[in-house]
C-alpha cells in the first residue's frame, strides 16, 4: 500500500467519538467493509501512523491489537502488519445450549483483562499467586466477595465468605459436606443438571418436589420432608435454570418457615439474582441458620474466571466444607481470583455486569418479537424456557435443530424426576454477535412452525 492511499481510510479522530483506539480499529473495519483495504495490503508501521494521526505509540497498538482481535489484520514479522484474509467459518452451529453471559456492548475484554492484571501484579507478591492457598481464598478475596454479595445479603462478616472454583464444585462440597452416602436431596422437578450430576457420582438420590408456576410447592416441600427426611434441599430460586420462574417473597417465606419447621437445610444456588429486574430478598435473609448461599460470577461476569463466594456461617460447617472442597478441587486459581478481587474492588465487575444485564435484556426483547406467543422468559436473565407445541418432542426437536445448524437443551437434560415437560431451553448469552443471534431464533422459530419429518442418519 502506497502512502498516497492513506486519506482513503485514514479516520478523522472525534474528541468526543470515544476512545482513539477504537475510532482508528472501526476505520479500519470499515475501510475492509468498503474495500479501500484490501487483503494483503499492507499498513504503514505503527510509529509512522502514530505521527500522521497526531496519537502516541500505544494508541496505535491498543488499535492494532483490536484489529487483530476482530480478524481484520496479522502481523508478518519483520515484514509488518497486513490485512488478513476474510476468516473462514469452519463451524456454522449457532449455540444456544450454554448458559453464558452476552458480551457486553463497547467493553473490550482483552482491555480489562490487561488493566485488571497489572493492578494485580502491582499489588500482589507473585510468588503468593503461584503457590497453593488453603483456606478458601485470601483474606482480600473474602472482603471482595462479602461486598458481592452485600446487595443480596446485606454487610456481612468477610470470614462467613468461602472463595470457590466455580458454583459446581460448591455444590459438589456442600453435598459431601452435609450429607451421607444413600441421603436424599430434594428438588424441583426441572432442575440444574450439574445438581444430579454430583449426587449420582457421590451416591446420593434426587428427589423431585412438585412445582407450580410459582416455584416448589410449600405442601409438597413439607410433605417430602416427612417422608424422606432430606439431608438437603436445593433450589434456584431466582429466574431459575431452565425454567426461568422467580419464587415470590410470599412462597420464599412459605419455604423458609417449612425448613425452620423441619430442621433441614437449604442450599440456595442463586447466579442470577443481580440480573434480575426487582428479585425478591434470598432465603438466606429468611432462614439464615438453615440456608447455605451461593453466588458464582459466571453468569454475571464471564465463565473464565471460576469464582463463586459460599456463605457458610457456623465455623464447624466451614470446615468441613473446606476439607470437602479440597478433596476434589484444592482451591480457587488464586491468580483469576485476585483478578476477580481486583474488578470487584476497583468497581470493574459492577460496570460489566450493568452492560451484561443491559445485553441481556435487549436480547429478551429479540427473542419475545421473533418467537411470538411461544416466548417464555422473564425478560431478564440468561435464557427462555419454551414450551414445544404438541407434534415436537423436546429431543426430536433438538435433533431436527441440530440438522438446521442450531444447539438448544432438550428438557430431558434438567429432568430429576416426575412427568416429562415438552420444553426446551434456549440460551441467549452463548452467540457473541447481536445478528447471528437474530439468525437463529429466526431459524428456531420457522422450524417449530413446521411439522417434524422423519430424520434418517448418513452412513460413510
Amino acid at each position: 500500500m502506497q502512502d498516497d492511499d492513506l486519506p482513503l481510510w485514514l479516520p478523522r479522530l472525534a474528541a468526543h467519538g470515544g476512545p482513539r483506539f477504537l475510532q482508528i480499529a472501526d476505520a479500519l473495519q470499515a475501510a475492509v467493509a468498503e474495500g479501500s483495504l484490501t487483503p494483503g495490503d499492507r499498513l504503514p508501521p505503527q510509529r509512522r501512523l502514530a505521527a500522521l494521526l497526531g496519537v502516541d505509540l500505544t494508541t496505535i497498538t491498543r488499535a492494532y491489537d483490536e484489529a487483530r482481535r476482530r480478524h481484520l489484520l496479522e502481523g508478518r514479522g519483520a515484514r509488518g502488519t497486513y490485512v488478513a484474509a476474510p476468516k473462514v467459518e469452519l463451524s456454522a452451529i449457532l449455540d444456544l445450549s450454554m448458559n453464558t453471559p452476552p458480551p457486553p456492548d463497547g467493553v473490550d475484554f482483552g482491555d480489562l483483562l490487561k488493566q485488571g492484571l497489572s493492578q494485580v501484579l502491582m499489588s500482589a507478591d507473585a510468588e503468593l499467586l503461584m503457590t497453593y492457598h488453603l483456606g478458601g481464598g485470601s483474606d482480600s478475596d473474602r472482603k471482595a466477595g462479602a461486598q458481592w454479595l452485600e446487595p443480596m445479603l446485606g454487610q456481612l462478616d468477610p470470614r462467613q465468605v468461602v472463595v470457590c472454583p466455580g458454583a459446581q464444585a460448591a455444590i459438589a462440597a456442600l453435598i459431601l459436606a452435609l450429607t451421607e452416602p444413600g441421603d436424599v436431596i430434594l428438588a424441583e422437578p426441572m432442575s440444574y443438571p450439574g445438581l444430579r450430576a454430583a449426587a449420582a457420582q457421590f451416591g446420593r438420590r434426587i428427589v423431585a418436589v412438585e412445582a407450580d408456576k410459582h416455584g416448589m410447592m410449600p405442601g409438597a416441600l413439607e410433605q417430602a420432608c416427612r417422608q424422606h427426611q432430606p439431608g438437603l434441599v436445593y433450589l434456584n430460586p431466582t429466574l431459575q435454570n431452565p425454567t426461568a420462574i422467580t419464587i415470590p417473597e410470599s412462597r420464599r417465606q412459605e419455604l423458609a418457615s417449612i425448613a425452620k419447621r423441619c430442621k433441614v437445610r437449604i442450599v440456595e444456588d442463586d447466579p442470577y439474582w443481580l440480573l434480575a429486574d426487582t428479585p425478591p430478598p434470598p432465603l438466606a435473609t429468611l432462614a439464615p441458620e438453615q440456608v447455605y448461599y451461593i453466588s458464582t460470577l459466571s453468569k454475571c461476569l464471564t465463565p473464565g474466571l471460576r469464582v463463586a463466594f459460599v456463605l457458610l456461617r457456623d465455623p464447624h460447617e466451614r470446615e468441613r466444607f473446606l476439607v470437602a472442597l479440597r478433596s476434589f478441587a484444592l482451591m480457587a486459581a488464586p491468580l483469576t481470583a485476585a483478578l476477580a478481587t481486583q474488578w470487584i474492588l476497583d468497581g470493574s465487575a459492577g460496570g460489566l455486569m450493568a452492560g451484561v444485564r443491559k445485553e441481556a435484556r435487549l436480547r429478551h426483547r429479540m427473542a419475545r418479537n421473533i418467537l411470538a406467543g411461544r416466548y417464555g422468559g422473564a425478560g431478564d436473565g440468561l435464557h427462555v424456557w419454551l414450551e414445544l407445541p404438541g407434534y415436537w418432542s423436546p429431543s426430536q426437536l433438538a435433533r431436527a435443530a441440530d440438522s438446521e445448524g442450531l444447539a438448544v437443551t432438550p428438557a430431558e437434560a434438567f429432568a430429576t424426576g416426575g412427568g416429562a415437560v415438552n420444553a426446551i431451553r434456549i440460551s441467549l448469552g452463548c452467540i457473541q454477535d447481536r445478528g447471528r443471534l437474530r439468525t437463529g431464533l429466526q431459524r428456531l422459530s420457522h422450524l417449530l412452525a413446521r411439522r417434524p419429518e422423519s430424520f434418517s442418519v448418513a452412513v460413510v
